[in-house]
């Protein structure tokens, strides 16, 4: 074997180590790639009590309950299910009712979400696509069609 076919033979062999460690990664984190999840499928996949995960939608209308103790509890929907979920803490200034928000937390023993951070999107383009699926089925969005001129 000449020195050519060796040094050919070497970076073909690292390339496909480094294709099937990556390839073994992805299968791995296959799961844990989400940004986030619906509160339908947090009711549909059973998550549970005290795995931690992100939960995306909208604050349900005349939902939001804050307490004297900087608590506040509300419900993130998607139109089709609901998820009650209470965070301890300052609400960034962007979140109100009707508004997407992703939380992030765990689920509690009693089925409420509890969050540990809470993030407030700015507009309805960040929603997730099928709470973005549903409004439209359900006349309430319009997206990126309405807003053109």
């Amino acid at each position: 074997m000449t020195r050519k076919q060796r040094r050919l033979t070497l970076i073909g062999s690292a390339g496909a180590v480094l294709a099937i460690a990556l390839t073994l990664i992805l299968i791995a984190l296959r799961s844990e790639i989400v940004f986030f999840q619906s509160p339908t499928e947090i009711t549909q996949n059973g998550v549970a009590p005290g795995q931690r995960i992100r939960l995306g939608g909208l604050v349900e209308e005349g939902s939001v309950v804050r307490s004297d103790n900087a608590e506040v509890s509300f419900r993130v929907t998607d139109t089709a299910n609901t998820v009650a979920v209470t965070y301890k803490g300052i609400l960034p200034d962007l979140f109100r009712e009707g508004q997407g928000v992703v939380t992030e937390g765990v689920v509690g023993s009693d089925g409420v979400f509890v969050a540990d951070s809470v993030l407030a999107k700015h507009d309805e383009n960040y929603i997730p696509k099928e709470v973005a699926e549903a409004l439209k089925a359900q006349g309430h969005w319009q997206g990126e069609e309405g807003n053109a001129n």
